[in-house]
């Protein structure tokens, strides 16, 4: 797709607020969905500032150049977890994140220095696009699930999806959402087609309110698709990570530390391959090579001391994310102004409740709409990468294959508190396959 605004390009104020505001509504969910998961008390306006500093450390030490948003990872979860079941308070749990978060910035601070020394030609021919490839394919597939699951949230049942009348509310909410992003996409004109998740979600909770405001007139529960509750109850302060921390480090002894680093470490090792395939993606889609320019090392520098300094405000690691880059391929606008102006507004949004109060009552189905559309662009981006490769030589269409079917077959292994996710192991089973096979090739040269 041809990008609209490069990365050097500086959309106009008004359309840079609505380019920003869409961003975060892009990685919103996520970004707030792995506090209310971990709970212990973590603090979703924090995550959300977390991310917005993380993000702007990002962008300095990839010196501007890399359009991707940071936002808190999922891959951690049982990381966090092991933090807070190994304390001995809440306090000294949230010690233990922070302590377990520096130790996976430092992962990424080792492979950048080794990577600044070594160059990025053996990370090229350990994953050429046969490997790459379809392993960004599976990031976007294996995230499927979730899209689906959202969109058909109100009708899961332990038998699976059962639509009754809540589930079909619903589903027609998440279809207006992504048949709206759909067609401003393809037939908008200028602000339209730049702009067609934030025209996306706004029709489906439209929608969805007329829903729930006839299901409160009518007493009818099952129309009731928007909680609107969650304004009761509203957070007018983060609760900064690191001051509850703070209180809790005199707890924390040399076998706990021990503990959150064999939960951590580990787990940065898996992240660092994802950031890898992200980086690859994103390298198509704005055709411009970063692991060159501005560089592996620059970008692993910006993702691990972003992740640590976003996890001392908010608690959560953070990572590329996925969604982020959808954006980008999907609207065409990877300036990275656009970027800044949402780490920016991530950072002044946490501070105001009524706005991430309303944000966070956008339902599942709404959002599952548009990651139908946002995780089938970075599936296909990763499709698209294969299209130079040769597969009529059976040794690419092994690698490709034995990805695929590991990827979609959810192939995640657990190692003691380490968890191997199905991208990790899809990614490795590739890169051992691919070395395999290339000797073949190896010995015709």
């Amino acid at each position: 797709m041809k990008l609209v605004y490069n990365i050097k390009d500086k959309p106009k104020f008004g359309q840079l607020i609505v380019f920003a505001f869409q961003q975060l509504l892009a990685i919103l969910a996520a970004t707030i969905a792995v506090p209310s998961i971990v709970g212990n008390g973590m603090s979703q306006s924090a995550a959300l500032f977390g991310a917005g500093v993380g993000t702007i450390v990002y962008l300095l030490f990839t010196k501007f150049k890399s359009p991707v948003f940071l936002g808190s990872s999922f891959a951690f979860l049982g990381s966090m977890f092991a933090a807070f079941g190994g304390a001995l308070s809440t306090a000294a749990g949230y010690a233990g994140i922070l302590i377990g978060a520096i130790f996976a910035g430092l992962v990424y601070v080792v492979i950048a220095i080794i990577v600044k020394f070594a160059g990025v030609n053996w990370i090229n021919k350990l994953m050429p696009p046969v490997v790459i490839g379809p392993t960004v394919a599976i990031i976007g597939l294996s995230l499927a699930g979730n899209a689906v699951g959202d969109a058909l949230t109100f009708a899961k049942t332990d038998a699976g999806f059962v639509m009754g009348t809540k589930g079909w509310v619903g589903f027609i909410c998440a279809l207006v959402t992504l048949f709206t992003v759909m067609i401003c996409s393809v037939y908008g004109k200028k602000m339209a087609k730049l702009i067609p998740f934030v025209i996306g979600i706004m029709a489906g909770y439209a929608v969805g309110t007329i829903f729930t405001l006839i299901g409160m007139k009518t007493g009818n529960d099952a129309l009731k698709v928007i909680d609107w509750s969650a304004f009761q109850h509203m957070q007018w302060i983060p609760d900064f990570t690191f001051l509850t921390a703070a209180k809790g480090f005199k707890e924390v002894d040399a076998a706990y530390v021990a503990m959150i680093a064999v939960a951590y470490v580990p787990v940065a090792f898996v992240v660092f391959a994802e950031h890898i395939a992200d980086h690859k993606n994103l390298s198509s889609i704005i055709e411009q090579d970063l692991l060159e320019e501005p560089g592996l090392h620059r970008t692993l520098l910006g993702d691990g001391v972003g992740s640590m300094v976003g996890a001392i405000f908010g608690g959560c690691p953070n990572t590329t994310y996925g969604e982020s880059v959808g954006c980008v391929a999907i609207t065409g606008n990877a300036s990275i102004v656009t970027i800044f102006a949402t780490a920016l507004m991530a950072i002044a949004a946490s501070f105001v409740a009524p706005f991430v109060t309303f944000l966070s009552t956008i339902p599942a189905c709404v959002m599952g709409g548009v990651c139908i559309t946002l995780y089938g662009f970075i599936a296909v981006s990763g499709l698209k990468m294969i299209q130079k490769v040769d597969l009529d030589d059976n040794s690419n269409l092994f690698v490709v294959s034995v990805i695929l079917i590991a990827g979609i077959g959810g192939m995640a292994l657990t190692i003691g508190k380490v968890t191997l996710t199905e991208v990790a192991c899809a990614l490795i089973l590739g890169i051992i396959t691919n070395i395999v096979l290339s000797k073949k090739n190896a010995k015709k040269a």
